[in-house]
This record gives C-alpha cells, sequence and structure tokens, in this order.
C-alpha cells in the first residue's frame, strides 16, 4: 500500500525541509560541531529564539531552566530543544531542563556525541510525522 502525505500548509507543524541546527549561547562550546554532523546540515548562530525557523533543531548552549522553559513556551512543538550544559553540571539541572521541556541535555564535550544527540532528535523529529498517519486497517 502506498501513503501520500499531502504537503503541510501548516509550517509550524512540520519539520524543516533540510536539518538546520539553530544555536543560542556560547559559541564556543559548539565551534567543532559541524564538522561532526552528517553532510547536508547547516548551523547557525541565532541572536535569540525570535530568529529560530519552525522546525530546525535548536541548541541551547550554556542552558539554564529559565531558557529552555522560554524556549518551550514560544517554539512550535516539531522544534527540537537540546539543553547544553556544562561537564560538571549538578543534577538538579540536567533533570531542570528536561522538566522545562527540553528533548534531550548534553552534559559538554566533545562535539561528535552532541551531533549525534541532534541526529537521533531529527530521526525522531520526522519520525513523529509518519506517526501521526491515520492509516486504514485492512
Amino acid at each position: 500500500m502506498l501513503v501520500q502525505i499531502e504537503p503541510d500548509t501548516d509550517h509550524r507543524n512540520a519539520p524543516a525541509a533540510h536539518p538546520v541546527v539553530a544555536v543560542l549561547g556560547a559559541r564556543s562550546r559548539v565551534a567543532g560541531l559541524p564538522q561532526h554532523l552528517p553532510s547536508g546540515w547547516e548551523t547557525r548562530l541565532v541572536p535569540g529564539l525570535d530568529a529560530v525557523r519552525p522546525g530546525e533543531l535548536v541548541v541551547l548552549s550554556g542552558a539554564t531552566v529559565p531558557d529552555v522553559r522560554l524556549a518551550r513556551s514560544v517554539l512550535p512543538a516539531v522544534t527540537r530543544i537540546i539543553a547544553l550544559i556544562d561537564d560538571w553540571a549538578a543534577a538538579e539541572l540536567v533533570s531542570g531542563v528536561l522538566t522545562a521541556g527540553a528533548d534531550v541535555c548534553v552534559r559538554g564535550g566533545h562535539p561528535g556525541i552532541l551531533a549525534g544527540h541532534l541526529v537521533a532528535c531529527r530521526r525522531r523529529q520526522l519520525a513523529e510525522r509518519w506517526a501521526d498517519l491515520d492509516l486504514p486497517r485492512e
């Protein structure tokens, strides 16, 4: 059976056509990220949440609980929020950013680890689009 997905007229509910990582916060923590992302991925440094496009993956570098809470309240649900925190951050910060709405929390370190989390977030983002299909039962 073939299923055709109609174009999403509400672009706030669709992932970006090409993977884009929008980075807010401490840029030094993500300087090596582009070399670890798959071919065709784009990384943008953005000055604020109002510059984030719907469906992008958002890295909050040096994330705090209020940062994540604000991002989740203003960004569309399809936007994945990745909280990047210090290696030595307290467990309370990890649980706090996740409770506030981050899709994943990554302790600083090698950019390859962050890239792996971004790829996984993109896969979940795309999988959810298919999961919402109401297919006829045979």
